[in-house]
């Protein structure tokens, strides 16, 4: 027979003492290795985390939740600081603190640098950087001028260095090639933000351990060419998530100094995630340089373009073993971008496969076009699905014009030759109408031939339905291609993916 007494708290309840056939025991009768088994469930570890939240209490209390068992005994804190790195001990360092409010009362343990730098708060990081052979995170938003003071500090090595993402709210300095030391033979994560540094590509040769890069509003002071780029990438075997966006069309490959093809393909054998912002030229010289045969995700923006040329992309996807065989396609309007996506359901949402183009453009008639040249150039292979949706983003409608010939909207549809479904929603209804309403008759399966179901945002039964749609359905019916008409309940979820 046993029984077990046990103290309240206001987080749930400690065990301090159990009687097990008539002896009792309480928990300093565990042994040593138990009890770190114990305090192994209860701190958190946040070496895995690749782009971690800014600093706030809450990540905070994470970090630092093995401070609360070095306060319960003499044993349990010699037990604690007797296994460092099993418990994963760190330091969590905020901007606003001193040094000395921060590392004096502790051990030389790890730390994570993370916050934004003000003008008042520069000398503090500046103060913990010092410490650089202790320093494993490093992520700071700078909001200040003294931005080359900071680069300054950081020019000496950080051999523990894992994650590092900084960012400016403005354009500053460029970052020396001497960052770092040259080296971060560590550095799993990397992340600028409107940070120049086209040195990058030397540090990038002791970073062979990178699992993440993320270059966003990369400046054109930090350019760094499609060549020399796939250079560098080609030796991050372990690299699963890429992402470059550059800040303007002017980052802009030079076709009189690009370099000759390589007699191979550089392979990044673990990528999955790819994101890219630019012109069409960049992402057609990157792709021409490698190969990623696990690719999964791929996400595009470009910036307008009055004639795309994607002949490379096209060929980048049917290399790509892993793109293809999508559920649903979606085109969708904003006010300033357009965008295409196609996505491929898996049984886990985070393993949904998905291609997306975005055209950074106003006009409507130049969205229609644009799309209409993605879709036919590059994306042609991949529209078997079933499922089309046709809708304007909710929160960010486009301005149509109402001059907008029915070609541009019919050199959109054509591709899609295996759609069953064709979701409209209520704004693009009055303009596919008439687009429709022209293949009667023996064209009646010239334009999405293998249609069953057209679902209208809004649609109620007992009201009478477009005529264009109208005249489209009959036409289909004398031909033996019937094609059925249904509402699509359309919800505030559909503005978020």
């Amino acid at each position: 027979m046993s029984c077990c007494a046990l103290a309240s708290s206001p987080k749930g309840y400690w065990l301090i003492r159990c009687n097990v056939l008539g002896r009792v025991l309480t928990i300093d009768d565990l042994p040593d290795d138990d009890l770190l088994a114990i305090f192994d469930f209860y701190v958190v570890r946040c070496q895995d985390l690749s782009f971690p939240p800014l600093a706030n209490q809450d990540t905070k209390k994470k970090i630092e939740s093995w401070q609360s068992l070095v306060h319960v005994c003499r044993r349990w804190r010699g037990l604690v600081f007797g296994s460092p790195r099993r418990l994963n001990l760190q330091l969590f360092c905020i901007p606003s603190r001193s040094a000395r409010e921060s590392l004096d009362v502790w051990l030389a343990l790890p730390l994570l640098i993370q916050g934004n730098v003000s003008e008042a708060s520069v000398n503090n990081v500046i103060a913990k950087l010092e410490h650089s052979d202790r320093i494993c995170q490093i992520s700071l938003n700078f909001y200040t001028s003294q931005i080359e003071n900071l680069w300054t500090a950081m020019q000496v090595p950080f051999p523990e260095l894992a994650v590092l993402l900084l960012g400016s709210m403005s354009i500053g300095p460029v970052l020396p090639d001497s960052f770092l030391g040259g080296s971060v033979p560590r550095l799993r994560s990397l992340a600028l933000l409107a940070i120049p540094f086209p040195g990058l590509p030397k540090l990038l040769l002791s970073a062979t351990h990178l699992v993440h890069i993320r270059l966003l509003d990369i400046p054109h002071s930090g350019y760094i060419s499609p060549e020399v780029m796939a250079t560098c990438l080609s030796m991050l075997t372990s690299l699963e998530t890429l992402q470059l966006r550059f800040e303007s069309p002017q980052s802009c490959p030079d076709n009189e100094n690009r370099r000759s093809p390589p007699p191979t393909r550089s392979i990044l054998p673990a990528l999955t995630f790819f994101s890219f912002k630019g012109v069409d030229e960049y992402l057609e010289d990157l792709v021409f340089w490698i190969d990623s045969p696990r690719l999964y995700n791929l996400s595009t923006t470009f910036f307008d373009n009055t004639d795309f040329n994607t002949l490379e992309l096209n060929q980048f996807f049917s290399r790509t073993p892993t793109l293809g065989a999508y559920d649903e396609a979606r085109l969708i309007f904003h006010s300033r971008e357009a965008l295409v996506r196609l996505r491929q359901f898996q049984p886990e949402p985070s393993d949904h496969r998905m291609v997306e183009v975005t055209i950074l453009c106003h006009a409507s008639d130049r969205q229609l076009s644009s799309l209409a040249q993605i879709c036919t150039l590059s994306l042609l292979p991949f529209l078997t699905m079933e499922n089309l949706y046709i809708y304007e983003h909710r929160y960010s409608a486009p301005n149509w014009k109402d001059d907008i010939e029915n070609t541009a909207w019919l050199d959109l549809l054509l591709p899609f030759t295996a759609v069953k479904n064709l979701y409209l929603s209520k704004q693009f209804l009055p303009r596919i109408a008439p687009v429709l309403q022209e293949f009667t008759g023996g064209r009646t399966t010239e334009i999405l031939p293998t249609l069953q179901n057209v679902l209208l945002e809004g649609f109620q039964p007992s009201e009478p339905v477009q005529e264009g749609i109208a005249q489209f359905i009959s036409a289909r019916q004398t031909t033996n291609h019937p094609v059925a008409i249904s509402v699509w309940d359309r919800d505030l979820m559909w503005d978020k993916f």
